[in-house]
């Protein structure tokens, strides 16, 4: 579909099933309607050669219905010169080099969601680019990164967006530098060992510069046309522009989409928006609003990505707690990897926000920790920030605690707290550009990071990077971390201080089992008990009061504790330790 170019020129197919005759028009015959036709085939769709449209053309399909000509860009146009432009004839060869990415195993994963408007953009005046995004990916490898995920990138009207009003689905926004750069932004990323997940939209298109609306002429109901529902079923929050996913070609559309990103630009995998709204027009879990082709379409697309390359990641953003986008085809599931998970999100960030300690409810941070889909930890992205948490009319996490007053010692203690959960807790974990080094405010796609915080608040960064590097086990010392187990042993609701326990291997052991202990509390305690799985010394793989974090912290001495024997947490093994207010403290058994 689209434009195909080869040695004798570009092959140009489109479907418009309404079309009383169609042609190519574009910088190769003058835009003369009269000198491409195409050639009517089955069922719709149209086609022909043009020898003199080269690589680098400009084009448009000129449709007529009813004796009217109508202009279009081409639905499968790779590039386009911008949303309210023309398609260009794409040549999709390109120089991999030695690419032969590994991705990583879900459990080691640490995903960072960016957005190239605004990770590296230069100043306030212009938009950051797949180039600006590859500048960076050494930072990023360095901090222990091996995942980006990408706001969606593909053509938006203007310079400016979340993403999120895609105008050409398969064209990358040019803004940002257009397919080829894309591509090298790809490669620049599995040559630093890092993924490249890319957010897609499918529950609408546009609104805006939108060639799809009433692509060939026809509507009914004043609606989108042949790509859209015509009745009830069209409207979204985003307006009446769902497509329609029980027309076989619409289908087929979306999917070769899909793909397209993960063969052709060799992405690592997709997180798919609100798809919630793709199955039921409501969002809701009425079954009167439920779309069964919506449903199923993502079913038929996770599918064919488990059977032809199942180590590339399909993750999900419903946040409806429903364990069936998770389920295996299979198991009559819809076939996700893994999805974004509310109920970590929500109670935990509800916990690091609430002022008074009082009123944290550690309870909720125990069921939290231990939320899991289809008996797997991995099915789920955690997180405390990402684009949706900190916009939107809610902040990021530090400005949440302390409005205008980000890098006071609360906001740093507690969101600190939180980002130990977050790479701690079973799930895949997931930062949010800046959130390393503590970037405050809301997010808004006309503000630039501030990178001379990394310098500004190294510390801060260097937290995170030990987290990462715990999380990942680089040390040897805490494989449990990317373990399947978790036991939350110690609930204290009265003094907020929670302790949980990870492990990878049958019943653990020295090295695997892994401690986290987490103070909510603006209470230092000297010597506090928790209950210990074994014998031995446990000691102290990271403490986040440490001053060299930040030197607002109180640095509170915590090296680890001697198990005694005596059942405690249902244990069979105490120890004692102090912990500083607003702390994590990480402790593995030592061998």
């Amino acid at each position: 579909m689209g434009a195909v170019p080869h040695a004798a020129g570009t092959t140009f197919r489109v479907w418009a099933p309404n079309a009383e005759k169609v042609a190519v028009v574009g910088t190769f015959n003058d835009w003369q309607g009269d000198k491409n036709p195409l050639q009517p085939e089955e069922n719709g769709y149209w086609a022909a050669d043009v020898a003199e449209a080269g690589v680098g053309a400009e084009y448009k399909f000129r449709i007529t219905n009813q004796g009217n000509d109508i202009d279009r860009n081409d639905p499968y146009a790779r590039q386009v010169t911008n949303s309210a432009g023309s398609s260009v004839v794409h040549d999709p060869n390109f120089d991999w080099g030695d690419d032969n990415f590994q991705m990583p195993a879900w459990n080691e994963l640490v995903i960072y969601e960016l957005h190239v408007g605004t990770f590296n953009a230069p100043d306030e005046e212009h938009v950051g680019t797949f180039a600006s995004v590859a500048e960076k990916l050494p930072y990023l490898r360095d901090l222990g990164i091996n995942c980006i995920e990408l706001l969606p990138a593909t053509e938006f009207p203007g310079s400016r967006s979340w993403g999120y009003n895609p105008a050409n689905p398969f064209a990358l926004e040019s803004d940002y530098g257009g397919p080829v750069a894309f591509k090298e932004m790809v490669k620049a990323a599995h040559q630093h060992g890092i993924a490249v997940v890319l957010d897609v939209v499918y529950n609408h298109f546009g609104p805006g510069d939108l060639d799809l609306w009433q692509f060939d002429g026809w509507s009914e109901n004043d609606g989108g046309g042949i790509y859209f529902y015509n009745d009830w079923r069209a409207h979204t929050p985003w307006g009446d522009n769902r497509p329609d996913y029980g027309r076989p070609e619409v289908r087929q559309y979306i999917r070769d989409n899909a793909l397209m990103w993960l063969n052709d630009y060799r992405c690592d995998g997709l997180r798919a928006d609100a798809i919630a709204f793709i199955r039921n027009v409501k969002g809701e879990e009425d079954p009167g609003d439920n779309l069964p082709d919506g449903w199923s379409l993502m079913r038929w697309i996770n599918e064919e990505i488990d059977q032809t390359m199942p180590w590339k990641i399909t993750i999900a953003e419903d946040m409806r707690g429903n364990a069936g986008i998770t389920e295996s085809v299979a198991n009559g599931g819809q076939g996700f990897d893994s999805q974004w998970d509310s109920s970590f999100v929500y109670p935990i960030r509800d916990a690091l926000t609430t002022q008074n300690d009082a009123d944290r409810d550690m309870n909720a941070v125990a069921e939290a920790l231990t939320q899991s889909y289809n008996d797997n930890a991995f099915r789920r992205v955690i997180y405390t920030e990402s684009h949706d948490e900190v916009a939107n009319g809610k902040s990021r996490v530090p400005e949440e605690i302390m409005p205008g007053a980000a890098d006071h010692w609360y906001p740093k203690k507690r969101a600190t707290l939180g980002a130990a959960l977050v790479l701690t807790a079973p799930g895949i974990p997931m930062l949010f550009q800046g959130q390393e080094f503590l970037a405050d405010g809301s997010f808004v796609d006309t503000e630039p990071l501030q990178w001379q915080r990394v310098e500004e608040r190294a510390g801060l960064v260097g937290l995170y990077r030990d987290l990462i590097s715990l999380r990942r086990n680089y040390h040897g010392t805490t494989r449990g971390l990317g373990g399947q187990h978790t036991r939350v042993s110690h609930v204290n609701n009265t003094d907020k201080l929670v302790a949980f326990v990870r492990w990878a291997d049958g019943a653990g052991g020295p090295n695997d089992t892994t401690i986290v202990l987490a103070n909510f509390a603006n209470q230092a305690h000297e010597a506090y008990t928790v209950g210990l799985p074994g014998p031995g010394h446990w000691r102290v793989r990271f403490n986040s009061d440490w001053q060299g974090y930040d030197g607002d912290f109180g640095d509170m001495p915590s090296f680890g504790m001697d198990a005694e024997e005596g059942e405690y947490d249902g244990f069979p093994f105490h120890g004692s330790i102090a912990v500083a207010p607003y702390a994590a403290l990480i402790l593995s058994q030592e061998a």
